[in-house]
């Protein structure tokens, strides 16, 4: 499954969710993940989509962890059961 479609299918798992998915780009801060998904309770959650036989660059490793260790959650999306994980971990309370 191409990367885009992997998108749109988890952007729409985020809204049956309530939450809102944002399109996050930072100038000057490369390698930030491609999505800011917003949830009801002021939940925030990152979200980089990558197609299934893609990597993660470097960069995106990097700040992967600074936003990890600032305490704030990063999922990596590789799969529609990656999708279907994250739902569920949305579910249960996030």
């Amino acid at each position: 499954m191409r990367e885009s479609m992997l998108e749109r299918k988890f952007k729409k798992a985020v809204e049956a969710e309530g939450g809102l998915c944002l399109k996050f780009v930072s100038p000057g801060k490369r390698g930030v993940p491609d999505r800011i998904c917003l949830f009801p309770g002021g939940k925030i959650v990152f979200a980089e989509i990558k197609a299934p036989d893609g990597r993660l660059h470097p960069l995106q490793k990097k700040c992967i962890q600074e936003l990890s260790q600032l305490g704030h959650d990063v999922a990596v999306i590789w799969s529609v059961e990656d999708i279907e994980k994250f739902t569920e971990w949305v579910k249960r309370g996030v």
